[in-house]
């Protein structure tokens, strides 16, 4: 029997987690400490610049909400028994029809026009990019790890081309387009704050940050809470049973994939439309591996992916402070620190559960025996 299934789902989802991530903290402080540094000042100083100031709280939104829409993206495939691992390249896709739509009609349209339309782009991209995998998984038996692979390296390839040989900005060396219009800007946080009379430091941070949530109430209702959903759920925990009762696996996995690749694609929100206002290289910079590793630590549910995602956000943003403060402190040690958190909430996430499943065990055996003796002793005298 698997250890995880043996633990209370409580356990399982906040328990767990938990303590996985504590023992990273405590092996990230002993490998900095043999390298010279003091843990609980990195630590105090990693907190103060994700958390401690307005400025570093935005910014560590800003990089969760990347990783929302790629950690639901991966938790979504999941649900249908998928690995995409193509988060990256149905993002990079998403970004390509998010600008599309703002360079073809953010000069001529009203924002409450245009931005809609450019969701839509972004996601109808990423679903387009995800579906050719899961066409050939579903009716060809092309596994969908393989595919959604190289198809990460065809969407940057296919991003280059394009961004050096047509949408380059004329007369420009840098490989980006034009700005958009302005009906494609979508407003900062801090923007729609001082409209209401709130300071707020400027940051990258959006109201794309508001989608990324209603993304993760909708995949929650949709897998647990419609029948579209439970027939997804029912393919990814056994195909054969769901095709007994009714269920064609193949639809489900162009189901998966496609609301998985749609999820993927609203990144260029936050990126492109919230932030740099044209379309240029890298701008998914590895969210979407790092979904992998947030769908993984949140249990692959929505709930836990926010939460995992703000973890990770700290992580970005706190290392990049720490590496400011401190001359000692290389960027090679976040990625470190980063890589542990995975290494322990995501690969070895179920290491030590057999010995919190004993725990909890003999904790709750011990109520439980002090309750009977008393029962067992009353029945005996009666008798």
């Amino acid at each position: 029997m698997n250890a995880a299934s043996t633990l209370p789902r409580w356990a399982d989802v906040l328990l767990l987690p938990l303590l996985n991530l504590a023992i990273a903290l405590a092996v990230a402080g002993l490998v900095l400490a043999v390298a010279g540094e003091n843990p609980f000042v990195v630590l105090r100083l990693l907190l103060q610049g994700a958390l401690g100031t307005p400025r570093g709280l935005s910014y560590t939104l800003y990089y969760a909400t990347t990783f929302i829409f790629t950690g639901l993206a991966v938790a979504v495939a999941a649900h249908g028994g998928l690995f995409n691992i193509g988060a990256e390249g149905q993002a990079t896709l998403g970004g390509l029809g998010t600008g599309l739509v703002a360079m073809g009609l953010a000069h001529s349209l009203p924002a409450v026009v245009v931005l809609p339309l450019m969701l839509l782009g972004g996601a109808a991209f990423g679903m387009a990019w995800a579906a050719v995998p899961a066409w050939l998984q579903a009716y060809r038996g092309s596994h969908v790890v393989i595919t959604t692979i190289m198809f990460n390296f065809i969407a940057s390839t296919l991003l280059v081309y394009l961004l050096v040989s047509v949408l380059r900005a004329p007369g420009s060396m840098s490989v980006e387009t034009e700005p958009f219009g302005p009906a494609a800007h979508l407003p900062g946080i801090h923007e729609v704050l001082a409209a209401a009379g709130i300071a707020w430091p400027s940051s990258p941070l959006n109201l794309s940050l508001l989608l990324a949530l209603l993304c993760a109430v909708f995949v929650h209702l949709f897998l647990w809470r419609s029948r579209a959903g439970y027939r997804l759920r029912a393919v990814g925990s056994s195909p054969g049973a769901a095709a007994y009762a009714g269920v064609r696996p193949q639809r489900q996995v162009l189901v998966a994939m496609g609301l998985s690749g749609a999820l993927a694609g609203m990144v260029g929100m936050n990126e492109i439309a919230g932030v740099s206002g044209k379309l240029l290289l890298d701008f998914v910079a590895g969210a979407g591996f790092t979904g992998i590793a947030v769908a993984v630590m949140g249990r692959h549910h929505p709930l836990g992916i926010v939460l995992s995602s703000l973890l990770f956000g700290a992580l970005y943003q706190g290392g990049a402070e720490v590496a400011f403060e401190l001359p000692g402190f290389s960027r090679d040690m976040v990625v470190t620190l980063q890589g542990l958190v995975v290494l322990f909430s995501g690969a070895m996430a179920y290491v030590i559960a057999p010995a919190v499943a004993w725990a909890l065990g003999r904790l709750q055996a011990r109520p439980g025996a002090a309750r009977t003796a008393p029962a067992a002793s009353t029945e005996a005298g009666h008798g």
